[in-house]
C-alpha cells in the first residue's frame, strides 16, 4: 500500500527519495510525482508508474534559483527575469543543460530541460531537504485526468509508488505554463497555463506560442505536445455556454449515460434529465472552474457515464490554459448546436 503522509512526515518522504522511490507531493497546479532527478533508475520507474512513453521529458523541480543553475548551461537574462517575477509559481522554463547533468530519461535526450519551483510550503521543503531536482509529471496514470487531491493519486497508483504527500486539494488546478526560453530574445509559451502571453509582454522581448501537437517522430521540448492527455473513461463533448445549447446536446446522446460538467445555472435547468452532474462553476468563473476540471471529469467518471458535456469558457487570459485542457480531453471534439 502506498503510505499518505503529512507534513509532519516530511523526513519519511524525503527518505524515500534518496532510497530512488517515488513521492507524490501537492503544488499549486496539480499533485506531482516525484523522483531524484539525478538517479537514472528511480526516473525511470516514473515512466513505468505513470505508463508514460519515454520520449516524453520531465520537468525538473527546484525550491530556488541557485538549484537551477546548477544544471544550465548559458543561462539567459530572460530566465532570471522570469524567475524574479514568477517563481515560486506555475511557471516552468525550457532552457539548454550541461552535458551528461541529467540523464537522458528527464530530458528525453534532447540538449534542453525544463525547470520550475512550484508554489507550496511542503514542495519547496520537501525538495530543499532533499538537496537536488526532483523530477515530478502529473501524479496519475498517463493520459487520463491530473490529479489534484492526494485521493486521485492513490485513486491511481496505490500500491505503485511508496508514499503521498497530502497537502490539499490544489490551488490552480491546471499545470503550469511552459516557456521555451533557448532561443536568445524570444519566449515561446509550448503550453498554456496560468502565466499567460500578456503576463510575459514587456519582461522578455518577443513572446510566441508554439503549442502544436508533435508528429510520431518528433520528440515534444515539453509534456502534453504529443500524446492523448487528461483524458476520463467517458467521451468528453465541449458544448457552448448556454442551457439551450446543453438540452440539445443531452437530446443528441439519448440512451447513453450523461454527466454533466457545467455552471451552476445549466445544471439547475437540467436537473432531473442527466444521470450525473458536477458543478465547474457559479457565474462562470473561470479561475473556479480551472481549479474544479479535473475533479469534475474524474467524478463523473465514477458515476460511471458515457459522455460528459462540459462548458465552453472564452479563450482569454486563463481560459486559454483551461481550454487547452478541454480540448485534449475531449480530442477537440465540440458539440454543434
Amino acid at each position: 500500500m502506498t503510505k499518505k503522509l503529512t507534513g509532519k512526515d516530511i523526513e519519511e518522504a524525503v527518505n524515500f527519495l534518496k532510497n530512488g522511490e517515488l513521492v507524490a507531493f501537492p503544488t499549486e497546479t496539480v499533485y506531482g510525482l516525484g523522483a531524484d532527478a539525478e538517479n537514472d533508475e528511480a526516473v525511470k520507474k516514473v515512466f513505468t508508474a505513470k505508463g508514460r512513453p519515454m520520449d516524453n521529458p520531465l520537468i525538473v523541480h527546484v525550491s530556488d534559483f541557485e538549484m537551477m543553475e546548477g544544471y544550465v548551461e548559458d543561462l539567459p537574462q530572460s530566465a532570471r527575469i522570469l524567475a524574479e517575477k514568477f517563481w515560486p509559481g506555475p511557471l516552468t522554463m525550457v532552457l539548454k543543460v550541461k552535458p551528461e547533468r541529467l540523464p537522458k530519461s528527464v530530458t528525453a535526450g534532447l540538449p534542453t530541460a525544463a525547470f520550475r519551483m512550484p508554489n507550496t510550503e511542503l514542495s519547496l521543503e520537501l525538495i530543499q531537504k532533499f538537496g537536488h531536482g526532483v523530477v515530478a509529471p502529473s501524479a496519475n496514470t498517463s493520459g487520463f485526468p491530473s490529479p489534484t487531491k492526494s485521493e486521485h493519486v492513490l485513486h491511481d497508483l496505490n500500491g505503485v509508488i511508496a508514499a503521498v504527500l497530502d497537502g490539499g486539494e490544489s490551488e490552480i488546478g491546471i499545470e503550469s505554463t511552459v516557456v521555451d526560453l533557448t532561443v536568445h530574445g524570444v519566449a515561446t509559451i509550448l503550453r498554456p497555463g496560468a502565466i499567460t502571453s500578456d503576463m510575459l509582454k514587456g519582461l522578455v522581448g518577443h513572446v510566441g506560442v508554439d503549442a502544436h501537437l508533435t508528429d510520431e517522430k518528433e520528440t515534444p521540448k515539453a509534456p502534453g505536445m504529443k500524446y492523448t492527455h487528461y483524458s476520463p473513461n467517458a467521451r468528453v463533448i465541449i458544448v457552448q455556454p448556454s442551457i439551450d445549447a446543453f438540452r440539445q446536446a443531452v437530446v443528441s446522446e439519448k440512451g447513453n449515460r450523461i454527466g454533466l460538467l457545467a455552471d451552476a445555472d445549466i445544471l439547475d435547468a437540467l436537473k432531473g434529465e442527466v444521470e450525473a452532474s458536477y458543478c465547474l462553476s457559479e457565474f462562470h468563473n473561470v479561475k473556479y472552474a480551472s481549479k474544479r476540471f479535473y475533479d469534475g471529469l474524474r467524478n463523473l467518471d465514477e458515476a460511471k457515464v458515457e459522455v460528459i458535456f462540459v462548458e465552453e469558457y472564452q479563450e482569454i487570459g486563463l481560459g486559454v490554459g483551461l481550454m487547452n485542457r478541454m480540448k485534449k480531453s475531449s480530442g477537440n471534439h465540440f458539440f454543434k448546436a
